[in-house]
């Protein structure tokens, strides 16, 4: 069954919705196979930005194909991701976990050049220390195309 896709209205209903969040570690096999995935020097350890959005993505709590039926879309209508902003707060730790919590941040339809109308949202997803604290950020955002030219 293919979800509705939601008017201007329920786009702006969407904003503030929160995902469930859920905790991530970073084991120290999997940042070893990501550096090496991303030719980064090992030493690095999850010193890269792409850690954060690995987490983040990885524990929101939510499939990608649960967060595209909120906005009315599959896979197959293709949608695209757009901007990703890391922040790391301070340094992620190998064999540490964090709590990742989220929600979405913005959407709005937009009409552009080649795409025609579509929907852009923007979301953040935080990774908590333990303690609490703040550790890191990735604010993205997903397009979903809603009828073509």
């Amino acid at each position: 069954m293919t979800p509705a896709v939601p008017d201007e209205a329920k786009l702006d209903e969407l904003v503030g919705t929160e995902f469930p969040g859920g905790e991530f570690t970073f084991e120290r096999w999997w940042v070893r196979l990501v550096n090496e995935c991303a030719l980064a020097d090992p030493a690095d350890e999850a010193g890269s930005p792409v850690f954060v959005f690995l987490a983040a993505t990885s524990a929101m709590g939510v499939s990608w194909e649960r967060l595209w039926s909120w906005f009315g879309a599959r896979e197959s209508d293709g949608p695209m991701a757009g901007e990703i902003h890391t922040v790391l707060h301070r340094p992620l730790r190998v064999g540490g976990t964090y709590a990742v919590r989220g929600r979405i941040e913005s959407a709005r339809r937009k009409r552009g050049a080649r795409t025609g109308v579509f929907d852009l949202v923007g979301y953040r997803l935080d990774l908590h220390e333990t303690s609490g604290e703040l550790a890191a950020s990735c604010t993205s955002s997903i397009l979903f195309p809603r009828e073509r030219r």
